[in-house]
């Protein structure tokens, strides 16, 4: 498969488990700088900017921790929505539509992130490429 240009190593494959701890990053979503993070869910890798829709604030309830007790939903700590951990739509709770998703590729033991017209690298921003 041949490799998209512009792609950026993001981790190793074996640093994201199903239901684990997020991989985060710094990127900038329409020239805003955010946080996102990368999980694993049933052996699908994905990734999401890290902002609940209800009110712009991160997911996490400790650093890095996105999914409810069971491994199963991503939950916002601050006001308990829920979203799907693959396609990042409310599942319930306070939404207002589901998160942004962030194109990743994982091949060859690493996951690979695909910026996109939309998300950037803040370097890659910076530099003006």
């Amino acid at each position: 498969m041949p490799f998209p240009p512009g792609a950026i190593a993001l981790c190793a494959s074996d640093a994201l488990r199903d239901g684990g701890l997020a991989v985060p990053f710094e990127v900038l979503h329409e020239g805003v700088p955010n946080r996102a993070f990368a999980v694993r869910h049933e052996g699908q890798v994905v990734a999401f900017l890290n902002r609940c829709t209800h009110v712009a604030m991160e997911l996490d309830w400790q650093p890095n921790r996105v999914f409810d007790a069971s491994g199963e939903w991503l939950i916002c700590a601050s006001h308990g929505a829920i979203f799907h951990p693959t396609s990042g739509e409310c599942m319930g709770g306070p939404c207002n539509g589901g998160l942004v998703r962030i194109a990743l590729l994982e091949q060859d033991g690493q996951v690979w992130w695909l910026p996109d017209a939309h998300t950037v690298a803040p370097e890659v921003a910076a530099r003006g490429d």
